[in-house]
């Protein structure tokens, strides 16, 4: 096995299942279709990591943007309780269409609870930690960009998930192990004993995995290095469209520097023993970054043990 053979393997463990993934689409486009068919909507565009091609297994969820007509609802987008008055309209229309007790246009969801900015539809047993949601999060299309609900502020923000498609398209255009080196990065997040958000560790990566690097290995160490290094300098992880601020304003910045640069310096060891052609070495020190999921080093990797060197006796004088 080779490092790349590692990497090629972590990626099949990571990346969702194939028939997960066809599944959580055809979920999706249940709600899309419903919601298409109202005369106030204009638009029905999915978001979140599975319309960016950067979901990780297993898929709990899925995002979708209900974009609403402003003509039929001339009074959203302005502070007060419109925020609140828009989460119920599209928690009831989740009811009428596909609430599993009388949605006209098929029975699927449990329960519809709203957040701050979307409605949380249970299609599985609410009380089931790992079943699967979708959410659905109402909006106008304002200047170029979204205006979604803020209930807790009672105010409507911007907002741009379009825009994070389309530069993880762009990316992945450049090079195509970028989405799957995404993939591996927010595993790694998961595995920390800290909360990180997928969305911090994407725009991390979109700005820091090198563009210039090819290999998969030697990419995500420049990562780790270039995001310890930003963290480190008192840096937070934005809204790549720089419209909604940080991504995770409560996020133990000095924390998350710490399991950077740990990454960092792991990964760094990684690639100095595959440099000097120890693949052993390599894929054991990468496993220390990813954890057990990433593949073992085979037996017949291991460095061959030096023959023992008899020692040898010296005649010195005796006085």
């Amino acid at each position: 096995m080779s490092l790349n053979d590692a990497f090629a393997e972590f990626k099949r463990t990571v990346n969702a299942k194939p028939d997960d993934v066809v599944e959580a689409r055809r979920r999706r486009d249940i709600f899309k279709a419903a919601f298409g068919s109202l005369g106030d909507v204009k638009e029905v565009v999915p978001s979140g990591s599975l319309a960016r091609g950067t979901q990780k297994d297993p898929i709990h969820d899925v995002d979708l943007v209900i974009i609403f007509d402003a003509d039929h609802h001339s009074d959203w987008g302005t502070p007060g309780t419109s925020a609140a008055d828009a989460l119920d309209h599209t928690r009831d229309q989740v009811k009428a269409l596909i609430g599993a007790s009388g949605g006209t246009f098929a029975q699927i969801v449990r329960l519809a609870r709203w957040r701050n900015h979307a409605v949380k539809c249970f299609l599985d047993d609410p009380d089931d930690d790992s079943g699967f949601t979708v959410d659905v999060m109402p909006a106008l299309r304002s200047n170029g960009h979204l205006l979604v609900p803020e209930a807790a502020n009672q105010r409507w923000i911007e907002c741009d998930p379009e825009f994070l498609i389309s530069r993880v398209a762009a990316r992945h255009a450049e090079w195509n192990k970028f989405a799957g080196s995404v993939r591996m990065l927010k595993r790694w997040a998961a595995d920390q004993d800290i909360k990180i958000k997928s969305l911090v560790m994407e725009a991390l990566a979109l700005e820091h995995l090198p563009r210039d690097v090819q290999h998969q290995p030697s990419a995500i160490q420049r990562f780790f290095a270039a995001a310890a290094y930003y963290i480190e300098g008192g840096n937070t992880v934005v809204d790549p469209a720089g419209l909604c601020g940080e991504v995770q304003p409560d996020l133990n910045y000095a924390e998350l520097a710490i399991r950077l640069r740990g990454a960092a310096e792991e990964a760094s060891a990684a690639m100095q023993a595959y440099i000097h052609n120890d693949s052993h070495t390599a894929i054991k020190r990468w496993g220390n970054v990813f954890g057990p999921e990433f593949p073992q080093p085979p037996a017949s990797l291991a460095p061959a043990a030096l023959p023992a060197v008899p020692r040898q006796v010296k005649d010195t004088p005796q006085g």
